[in-house]
């Protein structure tokens, strides 16, 4: 079979774009409406997507004032969104710093029994400083240390869902057993940062494991990911960089003994689709006009891990030196090197930056017919740069609509995307293997009555 793309919704906002939400074609309903988000899901899923994502932050933003973000808890409403679907997969950004393995592990199986197997967690290891007040901390955990909790924590959650057998559940009414507790185990874990007793209290995940997704390209991230994720959203603003990436991600996949066909690489695209080119670039030039350039320096300030650059001139062209070293940068320390990359090559004023950044936070931005933005695709696509996008449009649900309406049939029409869904689950959407479990089976006294 030839090999197909895959397109991932990824829904924020009202819009990608940091003004959408105050475009007159973005959605009037509010960020907190979960008819919003059940909505934009089933246009997806008509569309034909393989799934949706809602990313998070645990703490308000300083940008308040200016700035709407998607507010409501990501898991709780991929419940809702869970009963208004019936295909398109559906995944949620969840932290290993400030959540419990047994919370999470047990979060994720209920939203992939509820959801008949359609769920996948996005990994983040958390790198707001804001965040860490919210949780008790007083500092930033640093780069090293959040990764290094992380691994310990997807070691715990991997077992805790590895804790049911698949044939526990007997549920038999005339004899009366519901479950073999042979076919259910403790993990007894005890680490350096989590001790968990397990096992976790409900059945195997009808995928088995949620499908794992992860977005860190650190020199950290990436291996993280070779190790951990099925599926992998990346921000690029360049093909080159897009291609080394995806190379190198399958690269150190393999050396995990792992299936590079099997960790796919979905990088972020914002396009501003027209009738026209001019038409497209009429619509990126009317959202641009909405942006206030001091909510973007702040914005950039967080990515720098509140690095201050308030005395930077809007209209000077920029040089590395303005920035900090990325690697001191505790933060999102993948994005800041986008972001320098984007310095080092192109120079632009600190007013181009934002004006950029403004349109999907360091993704790939473009404007431009749909026979334009399918080509773009197919060229990334068969040209080693991506299996497939992490979709964001500019201004939801417009852009959306025009990118199902008139960019899908071409995509189609060349064979590179499905006409028809031929499965239910996330992981066969995706086209992933079932995990295999580590069950062992148990010495009778371990059982757990």
């Amino acid at each position: 079979m030839k090999r197909q793309l895959h397109l991932n919704l990824f829904i924020h906002s009202r819009g990608h774009h940091e003004a959408s939400w105050r475009h007159p074609a973005s959605s009037p309903l509010p960020l907190t409406d979960i008819r919003y988000y059940q909505d934009l899901a089933r246009r997806a899923e008509a569309a034909l997507f393989d799934s949706i994502f809602l990313a998070d932050q645990l703490a308000l933003g300083e940008d308040v004032a200016q700035a709407a973000r998607t507010w409501l808890e990501p898991i709780t409403v991929l419940s809702a969104i869970a009963v208004a679907t019936s295909r398109v997969g559906m995944i949620a950004t969840a932290s290993t710093t400030y959540t419990e393995p047994f919370n999470l592990a047990r979060q994720f199986a209920s939203l992939d029994h509820i959801s008949n197997g359609r769920v996948a967690w996005n990994i983040v290891t958390s790198w707001l400083a804001t965040a860490a007040r919210n949780f008790g901390g007083t500092a930033q955990v640093s780069h090293a240390d959040r990764y290094a909790r992380g691994e310990e924590f997807m070691a715990v959650v991997k077992a805790l869902w590895d804790s049911w057998a698949e044939d526990a559940i007997i549920d038999d009414r005339a004899g009366g057993r519901y479950a073999r507790p042979t076919r259910i185990r403790p993990i007894s874990h005890r680490g350096d940062f989590y001790q968990v007793a397990g096992p976790l209290n409900m059945p195997r995940c009808p995928q088995g494991r949620p499908v794992l997704v992860q977005a860190g390209s650190s020199d950290t991230g990436r291996r993280f990911a070779a190790r951990h994720a099925e599926a992998v959203f990346t921000a690029h603003m360049a093909k080159a960089t897009a291609q080394e990436f995806y190379g190198d991600l399958k690269r150190l996949a393999a050396a995990e003994g792992r299936d590079p066909a099997h960790v796919l690489i979905l990088p972020g695209l914002s396009a501003m689709i027209g009738s026209t080119e001019a038409e497209a670039q009429r619509l990126a030039h009317e959202v641009n006009e909405l942006t206030d350039p001091e909510v973007g320096r702040k914005r950039l300030s967080n990515r720098f891990g509140g690095h201050d650059f308030s005395h930077l001139p809007l209209d000077r062209p920029l040089a590395p030196e303005d920035f900090p070293d990325p690697g001191s940068v505790e933060a999102a320390r993948s994005r800041t090197e986008v972001i320098l990359n984007l310095v080092r090559r192109d120079k632009p004023t600190l007013r181009q930056l934002l004006g950029y950044l403004a349109g999907a936070r360091g993704h790939f931005v473009t404007a431009g017919t749909p026979e334009q933005i399918a080509n773009l695709i197919e060229d990334w696509f068969n040209d080693g740069a991506a299996d497939g996008f992490n979709i964001m449009p500019p201004l939801l649900p417009a852009q959306l609509d025009a990118f199902s309406a008139e960019v899908i049939p071409i995509l189609q029409r060349r064979g590179l995307f499905r006409t028809d869904y031929s499965g239910t689950t996330l992981r066969e959407h995706y086209g992933l293997p079932w995990p295999e479990s580590s069950f062992e089976e148990p010495f009778l006294s371990e059982a757990v009555e």
